[in-house]
């Protein structure tokens, strides 16, 4: 029972490739990867109770990575759903799609429940070659060969981000004689006067801030989001980034003693994100790359709660991560429901789509708000929470930057908003969309809503999650 979820994705993996054999229609593709996605998700919460550790200490069962693979499993049900039987992706390759695309989850999986080097490096490099390959797969619709160059610059940065962790791993095995997190952590937190042991560290975070789109490692994301396929960047902008907050959070409640130093490389890579993607996204037309930038900013505001060093501030990175994928995914079924043939969507594109789309307008409207930071929205209450975690450990200064991005973004984001209500449509031709589509498109706004209206519950549950970590 406590590896029932990775088996369980394993055998999917197996009926995909078994599937791709053959010459099956899109439909009946789809309705197998979403039975299968189900099957995963329902595994996991059977198993949310299990505890153990496996694989010669390497790889930990308790109540914080299960819950993770819940959201993980959940997370790519609704981007099953929202996949609009994959019109975004050459017809010939449906199928090896979905393999991929479970073996990613898979590799996801893994790592959150990882808690040695080694584990850890095979987990990411298993989620993350399977991306690449998902990236070129997208059809060659009008104008749109971009994802080639795409798929070529998301391999190189991935790689090179990959070099610098392992090297940085291989230097934390030197300087503790072990790869085992738990040692590893508990014997740099007292290096820190050695530099050997900060250039560890930092060529660590390398890897783990290129999966959460951190400054400086974010150059991948606007070209990646805009060239790969709508299925594809949901999938890279929701999924990934739990396995990679969970990762980060895991190490962080590790350091010890003068640990805090580490704080100072957070607060750079927090504030240069912020205003990078921030300031980005004002010019941006593409809908997809808008929303990469504000990937990058809204990962800079999740660091504000791991720099606390306190579990009140990795519950309130936890409950914002999880209200940023679901307002990313909601934007994201909007983004596939009116891309007629898998094209990108342009801002412009959303105009008078109240009118011809009133539950995608709604939808779309909320999730903006949420991520713009207007209460009664999950997106305020997690930057409250967070700014206010901050405060109160005296990061005065990184607060009120952190405020002015929000006042940034509020612009951008509404501006959408705007065109999608106040405008006449420039197509008159209305959407239609099928019940899964329509039911997770409420299902999203429920939780937007009622995230930030309850939150305490949420932050209850989150803390209780972290206090399995020890």
């Amino acid at each position: 029972m406590q590896f029932l979820p990775e088996l369980i994705l394993l055998g999917a993996s197996l009926i995909i490739f078994l599937v791709s054999l053959g010459k099956p229609d899109s439909n009946k593709i789809q309705t197998i990867a979403i039975c299968l996605g189900s099957a995963v998700l329902a595994a996991t919460l059977v198993s949310l109770n299990e505890k153990g550790i496996l694989f010669f200490n390497s790889y930990k069962v308790d109540l914080y990575s299960q819950v993770f693979k819940t959201l993980i499993a959940a997370s790519f049900l609704v981007v099953l759903i929202l996949g609009q039987k994959l019109k975004s992706i050459k017809n010939t390759v449906h199928s090896e799609y979905y393999l991929f695309m479970f073996v990613s989850v898979l590799g996801l999986m893994m790592l959150v429940s990882s808690v040695e080097l080694l584990a850890i490096f095979i987990a990411l490099e298993l989620s993350s070659f399977a991306v690449y390959i998902m990236v070129p797969m997208r059809g060659e619709s009008g104008r749109y060969r971009f994802q080639m160059e795409a798929g070529i610059k998301y391999l190189l940065f991935g790689v090179t981000a990959t070099g610098f962790m392992l090297f940085g791993m291989s230097y934390m095995f030197g300087l503790t004689g072990s790869t085992h997190l738990d040692v590893v952590m508990v014997k740099l937190s007292q290096m820190y006067t050695q530099p050997a042991a900060i250039i560890a560290i930092m060529m660590v975070l390398a890897g783990f801030f290129y999966k959460l789109a951190l400054f400086p490692f974010h150059f991948w994301v606007p070209d990646v989001y805009e060239g790969a396929s709508n299925e594809t960047t949901a999938f890279i902008a929701s999924v990934p980034k739990l396995a990679a907050v969970a990762l980060l959070i895991r190490l962080v409640s590790m350091v010890t003693g003068e640990g805090q130093n580490i704080v100072t490389i957070f607060m750079v890579c927090a504030v240069l994100s912020m205003f990078y993607g921030n300031l980005s996204a004002l010019v941006q037309t593409d809908l997809k790359r808008m929303l990469g930038f504000s990937g990058i900013a809204h990962a800079g505001f999740v660091l504000l709660g791991l720099l606390t060093f306190q579990l009140s501030g990795y519950a309130n990175s936890i409950y914002y991560i999880i209200g940023y994928v679901v307002m990313n995914l909601a934007c994201f079924l909007v983004i596939c429901s009116i891309s007629k043939n898998g094209e990108n969507v342009q801002i412009s594109d959303l105009s008078g789509l109240h009118k011809r789309a009133p539950l995608l307008a709604v939808t779309m409207a909320i999730a903006l708000f949420a991520l713009a930071g207007i209460p009664p929205f999950v997106g305020f209450m997690g930057k409250f929470m967070l700014l206010a975690g901050a405060l109160k450990q005296g990061y005065l200064l990184l607060v009120i930057l952190a405020a002015i991005n929000t006042a940034i973004a509020i612009f951008y984001y509404l501006s959408v908003v705007r065109i999608t209500f106040c405008s006449d449509p420039e197509n008159t031709a209305s959407i239609t969309n099928g019940v899964f589509t329509n039911a997770t498109s409420l299902l999203l706004v429920f939780i937007i809503v009622i995230m930030g209206v309850v939150p305490q519950r949420f932050i209850d549950f989150a803390s209780l999650v972290v206090q399995a970590i020890k």
